[in-house]
């Protein structure tokens, strides 16, 4: 199926000029008491786009907003940081309305007029009629368009973003999603993999044993003490010291973590409590591992997060709405703007709405639920992007 001339959707700045941003007062700031500290008021940010009055009709926006973080005013530029990064002494923004009264601006409309219905884009407008059926996603819901977008976005993105997958080990579970993972990636299609302990350790099981959690990959049947694969592949891996020397001893040539490696794509593993092992390199310390994925939340500008509630949630608390990727960070009184900004797009992808509640709950908003099975949606999205 060839690319249908995808284009991402231009960016709409406020009007400045208008009331009530017209007279809308400076931001003030407050110095952090201690660090790791926020001054009392301070001003917690969102995934939309952010703009600051720093005096002068200056609205600048704030380049890499993200939810529950600060803004610090450095050198008249501003840095959204975590609490726990800042230093005392900071000019930190305080503030709790949104609309310009304490001179923050929270943007939730800039990307409204898009056509289309990708994450982050607007998507099609709503019915007219007070009263009408199907008007929220569901597992009975359709995704025939939802999939042609994204196999647009997808072709689009290897080439011009940066694509973050989030995977639980569901997609290693399955010998046909296994495959089209890995095809996937060594197409280009992934440029950052974010997962926990048991997407690569499950995923290395598959390599070396042909199974997942001890069930054949492709039969689903039980091999004999299988229930100790996984824990004799851990065991192998942490006595070869790390993974890549684990690949190597095992002569691994297929996978997920292996495509990973041969096209050089950056894997983040963070651990949790009830992890076995860990495989080594698995980040143990979740502000580690935090930091780690953050780098990658920071330039994503798609995510695909599939069968992990978790870690889908945690991501997208990092994720922004967006990304400035013109020169500059701010406009004037006359509504200005930098350059270019544009749409972060979120898939979650889960066969529970659960899932996808949640990280809209979560503040997530931007994201596009697909309900289905995910084995079943990454051979869909192989098989349409590999034609």
């Amino acid at each position: 199926m060839a690319a249908t001339g995808f284009g991402l959707p231009a960016y709409t700045p406020p009007d400045f000029a208008s009331e009530p941003l017209a007279s809308a007062p400076p931001a003030r700031t407050g110095a952090a008491p201690a660090d790791g500290v926020a001054p009392e008021g301070f001003h917690a940010t969102s995934n939309h786009p952010e703009y600051v009055h720093l005096g002068e009709d200056a609205w600048t926006l704030a380049a890499e907003s993200r939810m529950d973080c600060c803004i610090v005013v450095r050198d008249g530029e501003l840095e959204v940081v975590e609490a726990r990064r800042l230093t005392a002494g900071d000019a930190v923004v305080l503030g709790r309305t949104e609309d310009g009264e304490d001179g923050v601006f929270v943007h939730t409309g800039g990307f409204d007029s898009a056509a289309g219905g990708a994450a982050g884009a607007g998507g099609p407008a709503g019915p007219a009629d007070k009263f009408s059926f199907r008007t929220r996603g569901t597992r009975e819901t359709p995704f025939s368009r939802s999939y042609d977008e994204l196999y647009d976005l997808m072709r689009h993105e290897r080439e011009h973003g940066c694509i973050a997958w989030v995977l639980g080990p569901a997609v290693a579970f399955d010998k046909d999603s296994r495959v089209a993972m890995q095809e996937l990636i060594g197409a280009g299609y992934c440029h950052a993999m974010l997962a926990g302990n048991a997407l690569a350790t499950h995923d290395l099981e598959a390599s070396v044993h042909g199974t997942g959690l001890g069930q054949d990959i492709y039969t689903q049947v039980n091999r004999p003490l299988g229930h100790y694969n996984h824990l004799d592949v851990l065991n192998a891996a942490r006595r070869a010291g790390s993974v890549d020397a684990f690949l190597r001893e095992r002569s691994v040539t297929d996978g997920i973590i292996h495509a990973c490696r041969e096209n050089g794509v950056p894997t983040v593993l963070a651990g949790s409590i009830r992890d076995d092992g860990p495989l080594p390199g698995v980040l143990a310390d979740v502000y580690a591992a935090q930091d780690a994925m953050r780098a990658h939340a920071r330039k994503a500008t798609t995510c695909l997060a599939l069968a992990t509630q978790l870690h889908s949630i945690a991501f997208g608390n990092m994720l922004p709405g967006y990304q400035v990727t013109g020169a500059g960070g701010g406009g004037g009184g006359g509504g200005g703007g930098p350059a270019d900004v544009r749409p972060v797009y979120f898939y979650i992808v889960d066969m529970s709405e659960f899932s996808a509640d949640k990280l809209a709950n979560r503040g997530s908003m931007q994201a596009t639920a697909i309900l289905t099975n995910v084995q079943d949606f990454v051979i869909n999205l192989w098989r349409n992007l590999g034609a």
